[in-house]
């Protein structure tokens, strides 16, 4: 057990609040410190052990179904076992025990299995050797042995064994190169820096001659947060104190790449370590699927419940009367007349809810969870859901939620690299109001009569030429690029040459800061390296230029900005900063504001990203009060990010700004077509981005998110300024009210570009004042309105988001009356709080990491493989474990309804109308794979019809196949099939009489009647109906089924051939001896157990075939009309024409129309003479240009010629 929980507990709150610190201490190399700098107090910290494993050999057998047993249908199924020990009760134990011993056995292999494997990988690992510098000289140990306080050496390509501080490398900056893929999915390349005092000793005995002692935080998960400070005792005097962050920790897991060998101290060891710590599983999400089927099994052990209850009662209703209660052959003893009346009650009780118990189907949980498992690998098959580029497919992280893929209503999107390509190009900059253009390359080579800079303003004069120099500078000199010599690292290329005299590769985590560098390349500021904390740039004179890099004040999602205070080679100290125009503006007190504003504006519009670029000045003064401040901030072990946070405010502060950049992000392939796909299927899409308003609008145009006969509703700060939030709220709420009537669901999923529908804008600020709660601590009605107004809207673009208020959105929504079924889906670290949150989490494999991915349910390469998704595989997994489900219950309710009326003929004496054999292998042998293979293999729609018309995706909307009504209809029709079971073969048996030698004959069969005989009946018509009845649902046929379907058939034939002694004489089990022998060979058998099954399935498929011809689904409809189309093209069409040129020329008219439209941003060429203050105007070009576009793909020849 693990009471570290509790130790820490006692410590915090039995000694004392300012006696805990939640920090430990490390001394490096196990020195001790010197005497009077600080108290050595020995730690104990655990060895390397890795330890994945879950099981040990003394403790699977108890912790494996202690773990079994707590799953209700398994714990239920184990009570009706002890009572069937305990009394005396009608059926043998074993046809309890025997199902459950297989479920449970078959359950324990399976994780025993899994379980060894996982031992024999901590194995692997525990027992890797690694390097030790001990004495001055490398030792070689097992890795299970290090300690916290080793000094570890590891060499390139090899991983780390635990986590480690980077103390030196072989490189002389002090850098080393470190993927992570193992830990977050990142491919890329990531540079760590040593400590500053100690990257200088590059071999064993420089290293071992470090004195120092970290202080650090205790372990926690968080790959990307680290606080800790070393102090570095050099001399006599008092310890160097340098602060540790997250880029001086290396994470055991990660792989030295490009670096020779490098040198780090133990921090955190075996499971302590940051990759240890993330082994424990998320938050399990449950289904809506998995919902319905608890609430149908308390159902069905409410009626289990009830038929014992009454069986119970009508038992001493039968009795009451004494020559029924003791029959002469059956005359009770003196101990049985004298036993406590509450106890026989009781006893009879637990005795019929033990012959009723198959009513609970317990291999439906066996069935569900294997339907589940193997049916999640057809996502990761799936060929079409394969991406060339990236070399990988889809991935299932979790398989529990395959059907949920088949009910989402909302669709909560992230817009950068999910929507667009992450893929960013230099298009301009905006510097004091001057607009600069890079020149044209093709190829790689600059085109004749092309300058180095194409201007397209005036040149400016001597104090916007400064400002100029200025700003390429601070592009140049505000990022964390890494340069790379090689162009190809690792068989994948990390960046693109824009010269042949040079073959310098830029790294970066982030895109845009690639773009913006190599943009200043193709401007005549080149960006060469960082050497010994000294960054250098090449000016257009080839003049290199040194800055000394003083602080980095790293960019986050909250401040959405970056900053760096470099010194010249003159001595001139300044601080360049970067970031979103809404986190720059407040800061700027000098510059052309308006000019570079109405720019970004106008950038914004056409759908690029920009950044503001600014600058100051610092005295020297100034700059050691900031490096106070910092340095406080750095080396604080409590809140540091807070205190950090508090003096990059004080920082960057009375900025100057200088200009603005615009990157563009292009849109990703068949975004546009995936979400008016999601709309026609009834999905309502959101897009959630941290971007400004303008430009994720352009991109809502562009990927049709919104439409041209899209209304657009804003609800943004600026308009709040004008009106308090109520007015507004209530102005919107009238406008969508004013049209819900007009309104259809039809409208609303696209399926109609007629009717008018509504998009809302948002943004974050006004999204605070929403959720804001009031002084009564409610939230008011003010979330209610908003909630109302977003039912009426078709789309809804959330701006200006922290990955916080993404999350909060998802909530709110899930927690609304409705309580839909949600997706949340995107690429970067920033979506995983929405994708933990929303129903269905769904990961890109994007370029900005692979934490979402890694922390999704399922992960996709890119934004078009959600439509196939959603719209088939969501969609088939539902159709298929909705009619598994179903199926389950109605067939059990076949199998026990003729034993619940046959106690009304056996006197309530609990006599068993089956075998026990049959009563054991019927839910595990007889009925189990044919179903199975159902829900795995079942298509009621092709796949391609499936892609073709989305609009069928909302027939199953709202859990629609597991509705009451539905789970009520095969209820009622198991009961049915049930009664003309029972019945049917009650009356075959009539007219019985007595041979000479004891036995019943019948006199319309002359057919031995007995107990076994009409059990063995009922039970053979059930068998043959039941599976009958799934063969008339089967729609999708194959080898597979016809073997499945009817070799069980067949294997009950067989194994009742065997069992009752006429294949294998020696297994003569005397009751059913001869039994099913003696019922083949009778005629009339036959004709009865053909005439009740087809009584049996006649009103099924009589509704069927009525529903289908007068109340159609929208499948059924789609079917009828492919086979009408097909009926029509076969006797109509030859086949060899299908393949004709002119039988296709309408499509490609389409492919040559579409192909001929110009780049989109051709289209605001002449919107750059407007005034950038009429916004309005520019976005109704955006909308004439889309709508140009639709009308192109409708009215093909005249459009083409006018392009």
């Amino acid at each position: 057990m693990d009471c570290s929980a509790i130790r820490n507990f006692i410590r915090r709150y039995c000694a004392g609040e300012e006696n805990w610190v939640d920090s430990r201490s490390v001394y490096v190399g196990h020195r001790e410190p010197p005497p009077g700098t600080e108290a050595y107090i020995p730690q104990r910290y655990p060895d390397n052990t890795i330890v994945s494993s879950k099981y040990t050999f003394w403790n699977f057998i108890p912790k494996n179904l202690f773990e079994q047993f707590r799953r209700i249908a398994n714990f239920y199924f184990l009570i009706i076992f002890l009572v069937q020990l305990i009394i005396d009760t009608p059926t043998s134990p074993v046809t309890s025990g025997l199902p459950l011993f297989f479920v449970i056995t078959v359950t324990a292999i399976k994780q025993g299995y899994e379980d060894w494997l996982r031992h024999k990988a901590d194995n692997a690992v525990n027992q890797c050797p690694v390097h030790v510098v001990q004495h001055g000289k490398l030792v070689q140990k097992q890795s299970q042995k290090l300690r916290v306080g080793d000094i570890v050496m590891v060499k390139e390509d090899e991983t780390f064994p635990c986590d480690l501080i980077f103390l030196s490398s072989s490189r002389e900056d002090g850098t080393c190169f470190v993927t992570t893929a193992s830990l977050d999915g990142e491919s890329s390349h990531k540079t760590y820096y040593a400590v500053q005092d100690t990257k200088a000793f590059r071999s064993e005995e420089e290293i071992d001659t470090v004195h120092a002692t970290i202080e650090c935080e205790q372990p926690q998960p968080d790959l990307y947060k680290f606080v800790g400070r070393i102090n570095i005792y050099q001399r006599r005097d008092e310890p160097v104190a340098r602060s540790l962050g997250s880029e001086n920790l290396l994470l055991r897991g990660a792989t030295v790449k490009n670096t020779q060998r490098v040198f780090g101290v133990a921090i955190y060891t075996g499971m302590e370590t940051k990759m240890a710590l993330n082994y424990q599983a998320k938050s399990q999400k449950r289904s809506a699927v998995e919902k319905s089927m608890n609430a149908f099994l308390i159902v069905y052990l409410c009626i289990l419940i009830s038929k014992a209850l009454i069986n119970t009662s009508l038992k001493y209703l039968w009795q009451s009367e004494p020559f029924r209660d003791e029959p002469w052959y059956n005359k009770k003893t003196d101990a049985e007349r004298q036993r406590n009346v509450f106890l026989r009650v009781l006893t009879d009780f637990l005795a019929f809810m033990v012959l009723f118990n198959y009513i609970i189907p317990v291999s439906m949980y066996v069935t569900v969870e294997m339907q589940k498992f193997l049916g999640s690998y057809f996502i990761t098959w799936d060929e079409d859901m394969f991406d060339e580029d990236l070399g990988e497919g889809a991935l299932v992280n979790t398989s529990d939620l395959n059907e949920e893929l088949g009910q989402v209503e909302y669709v909560f999107t992230d817009k950068t690299g999910t929507l667009t390509e992450n893929n960013m190009e230099f298009i301009e900059c905006c510097i004091d109001g001057h607009l600069y253009v890079p020149n044209i390359i093709c190829n790689g080579q600059i085109l004749p009569g092309c300058t180095g800079i194409d201007m397209i303003d005036s040149s400016p004069g001597g104090l916007g030429r400064e400002r100029e120099e200025l700003f390429f500078r601070a592009v140049c000199l505000c990022h964390t690029v890494q340069v790379k010599d090689d162009d190809v690292m690792d068989g994948m290329k990390k960046g693109r040459r824009h010269s042949a005299k040079s073959s310098s590769v830029y790294i970066s985590s982030s895109p845009d800061e690639v773009a913006l560098v190599e943009g200043m390349k193709r401007l005549g500021y080149e960006y060469l390296r960082m050497k010994d904390n000294f960054m250098e740039i090449e000016t257009r004179e080839s003049k290199v230029e040194r800055y000394e890099q003083l602080e980095v004040l790293s960019f986050d999602s909250v401040r959405r900005r970056m900053s760096v205070i470099v010194r010249s080679s003159t001595g001139d100290i300044y601080l360049f900063c970067k970031g979103a125009d809404s986190s720059i503006f407040p800061r700027v007190t000098e510059g052309k504001v308006q000019q570079i504003q109405a720019r970004v504006e106008l950038n914004a519009v056409e759908g690029l990203r920009t950044l503001c670029v600014a600058y100051k000045k610092m005295s020297h003064e100034e700059y050691d009060r900031a490096a106070t401040i910092l340095q406080s901030a750095k080396l604080a072990l409590q809140d540091r990010d807070k205190k950090l946070a508090e003096a990059y405010d004080q920082i960057e502060t009375n900025l100057v700004l200088l200009g603005a950049t615009a990157v563009e992000d292009s849109l990703q392939e068949k975004a546009a077509d995936t979400i008016e796909a999601l709309h026609k299927g009834g999905m309502k899409v959101w897009v959630l981005t941290g971007d400004k308003m303008e430009t994720a609008s352009a991109t809502c145009f562009a990927c049709k998110l919104f439409r041209r006969n899209t209304q657009l509703l804003e609800l943004t700060t600026k308009r709040i300024e004008e009106q308090n939030l109520h007015d507004v709220l209530f102005d919107l709420r009238k406008t969508v009210l004013r049209h819900s009537g007009s309104l259809t669901r039809e409208s609303i999923s696209g399926l109609s570009n007629e009717l008018p529908d509504f998009g809302l804008i948002i943004d974050g600020a006004t999204l605070s004042l929403l959720l804001k709660p009031a002084e009564d601590g409610s939230l008011g009605n003010y979330k209610e309105l908003f909630l109302e107004i977003c039912r009426n809207c078709s789309a809804v673009l959330c701006c200006r988001m922290a990955p916080l208020q993404k999350a909060q959105i998802v909530k709110m929504i899930k927690a609304s009356k409705e309580h839909p079924i949600t997706l949340a889906i995107g690429d970067g670290a920033n979506d995983v709080s929405m994708i933990l949150e929303a129903h269905v989490g769904i990961g890109l494999m994007g370029k900005e990491g692979r934490q979402a991915a890694r922390n999704s349910d399922y992960a996709v390469p890119k934004f078009k493989h959600l439509k196939k998704m959603l719209l088939v595989h969501g969609h088939l997994y539902y159709i298929r474990i909705s009619e598994l489900v179903q199926y389950f219950f109605y067939k059990n309710v076949c199998f026990i309804l003729p034993q619940f009326l046959y106690q009304f003929y056996c006197g309530f004496s609990q006599q068993p109308l089956y075998d026990a054999a049959y009563l054991t292998l019927y839910n595990i042998s007889f009925t189990s794979l044919p179903i199975l293979l159902y829900s795995l293999m079942e298509q009621h729609v092709s796949m391609e019809m499936l892609k073709r018309e989305p609009s069928l995706y909302r027939d199953i909307a709202k859990n629609a196949l597991l509705r009451w009504r539905l789970f009520i209809y095969w209820t009622l029709l198991g009961a049915f099939d049930a009664v003309v079971f029972f019945y049917g073969a009650y009356f075959l048996f009539d007219n019985t009489s007595l041979t000479s030698n004891g036995q019943l004959l019948t006199a319309n069969t002359s057919m031995m009647f007995g107990n076994w005989t009409f059990g063995t009946l009922v039970f053979t018509v059930l068998v043959f109906t039941v599976t009958l009845k799934l063969a008339l649902d089967t729609r999708y046929w194959t080898w597979v089924n016809h073997f499945v379907i009817w070799g069980s058939l067949l294997f009950y034939v067989v194994f009742s051939l065997l069992w009752g002694g006429i294949i294998w004489p020696f297994l003569n089990y005397q009751r059913m001896y001869f039994v099913f022998m003696q019922l083949l060979s009778s005629g009339p058998a036959w004709l009865a157990i053909i005439l009740i099954v087809i009584i049996c399935l006649l009103p099924d498929v009589v509704k069927k075939v009525m529903c289908r011809q007068l109340w159609p689904t929208a499948a059924e409809k789609v079917q009828n009309a492919a086979k009408q189309t097909w009926d029509h093209m076969s006797e109509f069409t030859p086949l060899a024409s299908l393949q004709s040129p002119s039988y296709n020329s309408n499509e490609h008219n389409i492919t040559k129309a579409t192909r001929s439209l110009p780049h989109s941003r051709t289209v605001f060429n002449y919107v750059e003479d407007y005034d950038c203050s009429h916004r309005q105007s520019v976005t109704d070009h955006t909308n004439i240009y889309y709508t140009s576009r639709a009308d192109l793909l409708n009215n093909r020849p005249a459009l083409e010629t006018s392009v």
